[in-house]
């Protein structure tokens, strides 16, 4: 899915700089929360250890791990669908794009159709909530203990969902180029050795 290729010229098609802008966006989202996974892991021995051996939990680490989930897996989402490493059943689709490519590349464009739908949902309903967490300064915690702003992590779902809306539609378009042949399909990965 990454050619950028016209297959009857053999040049680069107008849209291959955005894309490849594009996927260098969604790789650099996908390195920031695999770094933001290795400071919580970080955050949270340190609390434990703080607990075992001080009596004394460091403040509001319920608080920015509950956050942090959700703010990981929406900086991850759209690097993840663009090397096919969503979360999918592949029993029927896999034979099919096996057996009959194109049928099944057309079939493979109804779900990224859909998928491009949700997250465009979740991109509608999550900006409002954005805005108000923005200009309510909206946090999580306890006055006086701890407080965390919630917009950042709205602002990331927003930038998350966007993302992926994108990387559905980019798979959409590809699955209809090979589906109706003017592109041919791409060579299955390698399997790995058992």
């Amino acid at each position: 899915m990454s050619s950028d290729l016209d297959p009857a010229g053999g040049r680069a098609s107008p849209f291959s700089r955005p894309l490849k802008a594009f996927h260098g966006l969604t790789g650099a989202m996908n390195g920031v929360g695999t770094v933001w996974i290795f400071c919580l892991v970080f955050l949270v021995c340190s609390d434990v250890a703080a607990r075992a051996l001080f009596n004394a939990p460091l403040a509001g680490v319920p608080e920015l791990v509950a956050l942090s989930i959700v703010g990981i897996v929406y900086l991850e989402l759209a690097n993840t669908l663009r090397v096919n490493r969503f979360i999918r059943s592949d029993v029927f689709i896999g034979r099919l794009l096996e057996s009959r490519p194109r049928a099944g590349h057309a079939v493979q464009a109804f779900h990224h159709l859909v998928g491009a739908g949700v997250s465009a949902i979740i991109l509608f309903y999550t900006w409002p909530r954005f805005v108000e967490a923005w200009v309510s300064d909206e946090y999580i915690g306890t006055l006086g203990d701890f407080t965390a702003p919630v917009w950042p992590v709205k602002g990331i779902i927003v930038l998350g969902s966007a993302a992926l809306t994108i990387q559905f539609l980019i798979h959409t378009w590809t699955d209809i180029m090979i589906a109706a042949g003017r592109r041919p399909p791409a060579a299955p990965p390698e399997q790995a050795p058992e």
